[in-house]
């Protein structure tokens, strides 16, 4: 006999306390979430997964410098001295406005007062959707343990690759998107194949590898100041990449890509080239924004949807006459405000943000980093690109972990989690 489902998702008697549901347990989720413990509401977080992941270096997963444990916290453990907040493990499927509930694929629901959209964003494939089955995205720890799987296997099978052409693909590794993203990970697989692997094949040389970044656009880092820009796209030609700017992606397939007039065979290619919100917008009756996100006011309520609120990548924030940016530190500064203003009964005040600066690193001891009209590059960037991650990582054995492993790395080119699953 099966078992019943049980569709109770509303963890405990309403007390008379406000009910805050905020969906989503990434930077802002979990930000707003912690502004609200011991506060007089009762919250609810809503995720389908059970884990809160540090997306910005879930890259360096993908090549084996990090395991999965090293950037990713259970969720309630987190919360687990907040003694007002409830997690639930489930998958949200739309909101009913009129009842004042979140509706949960499994039939159950969640009621609530306030509700706090934090659902972040996905990578956009532009129309071409099907290209999502071999150019792998890095934005869950399944695709991260894909992408090092495929990269490892690739060598493993071109030492055993007798025929030239194949094993050139098989060495081939084409990266879309110049942005932060694929920068990043053009680096780490560069410096994967003619540091960490070099020497532990017979039959193949890893340095010989070939790592393509392709850019639509002309220039890398398209939101930093031209001068950095340029800094890194010859950071990454000296360690081998070739960069290819003011080229478009005709076609992906299982065998290689088309890049421009050029067909270029490869046994991996990997996506990095622009993200849209994720689900949020269609909950609510859609969005006029080309990129799925929410317009909000300077409170982060949702235009014309009351008591609702969105914030991270799926809200459209305006600052200045600017969208602000899908970075981690924007979503965790509004979650923290958000979550102290709900705290008290009345409108929230106006959020404003306020930069740390916007980084990016190319390699070993080479990044860029700018804040405000300071333009950085090199050692210093670098290790400023390491304070602000660690700063943004949940709990302190794990930044302590992060931060071992960055050192022991420098030193010996080593990486700890080469394993193929």
């Amino acid at each position: 006999m099966l078992p019943v489902p049980c569709l109770d998702r509303t963890p405990r008697p309403n007390t008379g306390q406000r009910r805050v549901v905020i969906i989503g347990g990434g930077f802002g989720g979990l930000a707003c979430a912690r502004a609200l413990a011991g506060a007089d509401v009762h919250v609810t977080l809503v995720d389908r997964r059970n884990h809160h992941l540090f997306q910005p270096l879930l890259y360096q997963v993908s090549t084996a410098a990090l395991s999965p444990a090293d950037i990713a916290a259970p969720i309630r453990h987190v919360l687990a001295e907040a003694r007002n907040v409830d997690v639930v493990l489930a998958e949200v499927s739309g909101i009913d406005k009129a009842r004042r509930q979140v509706q949960l694929t499994d039939g159950g629901y969640i009621p609530f007062d306030q509700l706090v959209i934090a659902t972040g964003s996905a990578y956009n494939y532009f129309a071409h959707s099907e290209w999502a089955a071999h150019a792998t995205a890095p934005k869950t720890i399944t695709d991260a343990r894909t992408i090092r799987a495929r990269l490892l296997r690739a060598f493993e099978e071109a030492e055993s690759c007798a025929e030239p052409m194949r094993r050139a693909a098989l060495l081939t590794v084409v990266i879309v998107g110049g942005g932060p993203t694929g920068v990043e990970m053009a680096g780490t697989v560069a410096e994967l194949a003619r540091y960490t692997l070099r020497g532990d094949f017979r039959r193949i040389d890893p340095t010989q590898a070939r790592v393509i970044l392709v850019e639509a656009g002309p220039k890398l880092l398209g939101a930093f100041p031209p001068t950095l820009s340029a800094y890194a796209e010859r950071a990454l030609q000296r360690l081998g990449v070739e960069v290819r700017l003011n080229t478009t992606v005709q076609q992906i397939d299982a065998e290689g890509a088309q890049l421009g007039d050029q067909r270029i065979e490869a046994a991996n290619v990997i996506w990095g080239a622009g993200v849209r919100a994720a689900a949020g917008a269609d909950w609510l009756g859609g969005t006029d924004d080309r990129a799925g996100r929410l317009p909000v006011d300077a409170s982060m309520a949702v235009a014309g949807q009351e008591g609702i609120y969105a914030l991270g990548d799926v809200s459209l924030f305006t600052q200045d006459g600017k969208p602000l940016p899908a970075l981690a530190q924007v979503a965790e500064q509004q979650g923290r405000h958000l979550g102290r203003a709900l705290r008290k009964v009345g409108a929230p005040e106006p959020f404003r943000y306020k930069t740390k600066g916007d980084t990016a690193v190319i390699g070993r001891h080479a990044a860029v980093y700018t804040f405000g009209r300071f333009n950085l590059t090199g050692r210093i960037a670098w290790l400023l690109w390491a304070f602000v991650h660690v700063y943004l990582l949940i709990g302190f054995q794990r930044r302590t972990l992060v931060m071992v492993q960055w050192v022991w790395r420098y030193f010996t080119f080593e990486r700890g989690a080469r394993l193929i699953d």
